[in-house]
């Protein structure tokens, strides 16, 4: 019993259930064909995500190829230090540890960005604010109650709530930096962004190969249907 209930809370985590409802998501700004952008993400999700978070269902091999990187610079200047380039992206910390401070393991990432979107994605990792109410001092609008601390918070700066009551409903109206972080607000954009290119695409490897292979699929379709009409034609041309 205790196993069941431990995967369905996993499940919840992953897939966001407890996200708040109504929340107007903030559009994100990815590009799969842009490298440069994916390299920064990698690097990103490596420095502030890997910690607690695995991708386990790709190695460094695959992204190296995928995203044009040297296997040398991977390792050198993406991957953790000790990593294999044969190695599956797996989080450095380990289940006792994370049952400690976590209750639970973080969920993997790998599918988040299918399961979620790019813009749950993006409006998420914006959307940390102070809450002292919290175990680790912060909550979020658009996954109310998240049981984690901000990863990106030196980056950012740390955000209170401005409410407001709607319908004798009190709710948060927009969140404003009370601490700026060490970039600016155009600049975190980008490395948020960055980091959302990457788990898209990390969601899909293949997905640049498989709308660009659909574009003949669809082609041959069209042109299987035109002879097999014209070919229903000849064989009824006789027929009265």
């Amino acid at each position: 019993m205790k196993n069941i209930k431990t995967l369905i809370l996993l499940f919840a985590i992953s897939l966001g259930v407890q996200a708040s409802e109504g929340v107007a998501l903030q559009e994100a700004d990815f590009d799969l064909t842009d490298n440069a952008s994916l390299q920064r993400g990698a690097k990103h999700f490596v420095t502030y995500c890997l910690g607690c978070h695995s991708i386990k269902h790709i190695r460094y091999l695959r992204i190296a190829q995928d995203i044009n990187v040297d296997q040398k610079k991977m390792l050198e200047d993406i991957a953790p230090e000790g990593a294999s380039i044969y190695d599956q992206v797996h989080s450095a910390m380990n289940a006792h540890d994370a049952e400690k401070w976590f209750g639970t393991q973080p969920p993997d990432l790998s599918l988040i960005a299918r399961s979620r979107g790019a813009d749950w994605l993006y409006s998420y990792l914006k959307g940390f604010y102070i809450d002292k109410a919290r175990p680790f001092g912060v909550n979020n609008v658009v996954f109310e109650d998240v049981g984690m601390p901000n990863p990106l918070w030196q980056l950012q700066g740390q955000q209170k709530p401005t409410y407001q009551t709607i319908e004798g409903k009190k709710t948060i109206a927009k969140l404003i930096l009370e601490e700026h972080g060490t970039l600016s607000d155009k600049e975190f954009d980008r490395v948020v962004n960055d980091l959302v290119n990457f788990l898209v695409y990390v969601g899909e490897p293949v997905q640049l190969e498989r709308k660009s292979m659909g574009k003949y699929v669809i082609f041959f379709i069209l042109m299987f249907g035109v002879l097999a009409y014209l070919l229903k034609k000849e064989y009824w041309k006789d027929v009265h």
